[in-house]
């Protein structure tokens, strides 16, 4: 092999290893959204039942619950 291939096979190898990290990175960016997203749906339903149990407790006091 000559310089000149063995250049472009150097090339071609360096460009599919940071193809390679690209879609790792997307992979772990993409993961990163899901679980944010995910946390977030359980922070509004903690939130919500957290609202309904204070609702409920005022309706309780004023016996406005019967």
């Amino acid at each position: 092999m000559d310089q000149s291939q063995n250049l472009s096979h150097q090339a071609g190898q360096a460009m599919g290893q940071a193809k390679e990290k690209a879609g790792n990175m997307m992979d772990s960016a993409s993961n990163a959204a899901q679980s944010a997203k995910e946390s977030c749906q359980e922070t509004g339903q903690q939130m919500q039942a957290k609202a309904q149990g204070a609702a409920d407790a005022a309706k309780n006091s004023v016996g406005a619950n019967k």
